[in-house]
């Protein structure tokens, strides 16, 4: 491992990398030691940042922390130097932008839709290749296969929502509303709410998508509606209904332009997107006198509840589901860089490229507006950065089938957090059915 780093200063020795977040040091036990803040371990460079070099080589420095033998934090047990996820971490953002390579950041309108080419082309040549044949063997696989790639087709609308798809506003609306539109998404409903979700992403009340219950809320829930939040496949079942009246605890829906979600100025986007909603709805209602209803469904509507339950196993596994309990934030705990790190990466194996490295998420969650085929680049750029606070996704098979024993294990027992705390952890209620206990 090299021991010195060319740096804007000259050549200097590089700095010992500890892996913990920094926090107060127990000056009783350890009276020797002091605490230093991180700037006092920057040299005293007179270079600015800003001077363009050809090459540059950062690493983030953290400091040991020592603590009592054992201390809880918000209810997790933590060991001498154990790693802390709820602790603020010894970088920032503009550290990671950093270490981020410039042409990551590049746009290219021909290759975002060379992909949307690629993606529509299949779509219609797995509808064809189904119709043509019409047998029980080969319906179940194109339900798989459709539904996976209706789900492709939403991520590259995502992409577009970002603005990551390419710096045309019109571009990106267009091709946004095609793709959205086609699989019953409003464009711009979605678009803002998820930008709400971005922009208070690890925020127990603010986030916008799969954000946790309280405890006053989840005990307001009749049994019912907590069996059908937490007991599989109904919470895989999810977005239409979230689509038209949102989480438990908000109000608003994505095709009202009145709605809570959106601002006065946004009243006509909302309206265009819901416009072409109900042209898809109308379309699909004409094709089925045409087709046959039952055609349309074996087409269309299997393959669309196939894209429900990836886009809900994607998203809710992004934000749950690790081995160890991650925080969600309040007050002034809350920034967007702590809430981003709640964030996790995962591997889906060979659907990794079908649907466009989504699973790469961490970084894009903190920096949306990279193009996802430069998403694998950036996010390995930046793990010198992130040290602990980014959690190597677990190595998928062929196929993702070890997700869904993950999400399983979420659903039993990650149902609510306190009520007080400006750092909470999800808790479970053993009462409810397939609970852990």
């Amino acid at each position: 491992m090299a021991t010195w780093v060319i740096s804007e200063c000259g050549l200097r020795p590089l700095p010992k990398v500890y892996p913990n977040p920094r926090t107060r040091v127990s000056t009783p036990t350890f009276p020797n030691l002091v605490a230093v803040k991180p700037s006092a371990l920057r040299s005293n460079c007179s270079v600015s940042r800003d001077k363009k070099w050809a090459l540059k080589v950062s690493a983030p420095v953290g400091v040991h922390i020592f603590e009592e033998d054992e201390k809880r934090v918000n209810g997790v047990e933590l060991e001498v130097n154990e790693f802390n996820p709820g602790a603020p971490p010894p970088f920032t953002l503009a550290d990671i932008r950093a270490a981020i390579p410039k042409h990551c950041w590049v746009k290219d309108p021909w290759k975002s839709m060379s992909y949307v080419l690629r993606d529509v082309v299949v779509v219609f040549g797995l509808a064809a290749v189904a119709a043509y044949f019409n047998n029980p063997v080969v319906w179940p696989l194109y339900w798989f296969a459709q539904g996976t790639m209706f789900w492709a087709l939403f991520v590259l609308g995502h992409d577009c929502g970002h603005g990551s798809f390419s710096n045309n506003a019109k571009l990106n609306s267009v091709v946004g509303h095609i793709l959205h539109s086609s699989i019953l998404v409003p464009y711009h409903g979605w678009r803002i709410s998820h930008r709400t979700h971005h922009q208070n992403h690890g925020h127990v009340e603010n986030d916008e998508s799969w954000h946790p219950l309280s405890e006053k809320i989840y005990r307001s829930l009749d049994t019912a509606t907590r069996l059908l939040r937490f007991t599989l496949p109904f919470p895989m079942l999810a977005y239409p209904f979230y689509l038209w009246g949102r989480s438990p605890g908000k109000k608003g829906s994505h095709f009202h332009p009145d709605s809570d979600l959106f601002l006065p100025n946004e009243k006509k986007d909302i309206i265009t997107s819901t416009v072409c909603w109900t042209a898809m709805a109308a379309l699909l209602v004409g094709l089925s006198f045409v087709m046959g209803p039952v055609q349309v469904l074996k087409l269309y509507g299997i393959p669309y509840w196939g894209f429900v339950m990836w886009l809900d196993l994607v998203t809710y596994l992004h934000h749950h589901g690790h081995e160890d309990k991650l925080p969600w934030y309040r007050g002034k705990e809350w920034s967007y860089l702590r809430g981003g790190l709640t964030t996790l990466d995962r591997d889906y194996g060979w659907i990794n490229n079908i649907h466009h490295d989504i699973g790469t998420h961490v970084i894009h969650h903190l920096f949306p507006q990279i193009p996802h085929y430069n998403l694998i680049e950036a996010t390995e750029a930046a793990k010198p950065v992130l040290g602990k606070y980014y959690r190597e996704p677990k190595k998928s098979a062929p196929l993702p089938f070890h997700l869904l024993g993950l999400l399983a294990s979420s659903m039993k027992k990650d149902h609510y957090v306190s009520d007080e705390g400006d750092v909470v952890y999800y808790q479970t209620d053993p009462k409810l059915v397939g609970g852990s206990k």
